[in-house]
């Protein structure tokens, strides 16, 4: 019965082992990623996307949520000093950069499993329907000037 149990807790130390080996990807601090050069962030994306594109569909997905639930936590004010960082490196990124990473995204989309695209847009719709009404009409002026 001994003998029994040891193999049945060492199957299941075994099993648990194997799960844990595929550790979730961690989501970056927001405020730590905004205070990198371009260069840093860069190369941490790269690794992020890397590590990101080895995970399975749920692991992802868990990322995407755990990085959006870490955004929430912020303060209204933190998370708009982020908005401004982030648009004024963008802003001041050579247009042939803009856009060699908006053609990134776009591939990286289109070569995503048809399911985790439903889910990124179940995911944003979600995001979206936590703005509040002031914040859901700036964003729509936003998108029409584009």
């Amino acid at each position: 019965m001994r003998h029994r149990l040891r193999r049945a807790a060492a199957l299941i130390a075994l099993t648990a082992a194997c799960a844990a080996g595929a550790a979730p990807v961690e989501v970056p601090d927001p405020g730590d990623w905004a205070q990198l050069s371009p260069a840093e962030q860069a190369e941490r994306r790269a690794a992020l996307r890397e590590r990101l594109r080895q995970a399975t569909p749920e692991e992802r997905s868990a990322f995407r949520r755990r990085l959006s639930e870490r955004l929430e936590r912020l303060s209204p004010d933190e998370r708009q000093a982020l908005i401004d960082r982030t648009r004024e490196r963008w802003r001041q990124l050579p247009p042939e950069e803009r856009e060699r990473l908006v053609r990134e995204r776009r591939e990286r989309l289109s070569a995503m499993p048809p399911e985790e695209r439903r889910q990124l847009l179940q995911q944003r719709r979600e995001m979206l329907d936590k703005l509040s009404p002031e914040e859901r009409a700036a964003l729509r002026e936003k998108l029409r000037s584009r």
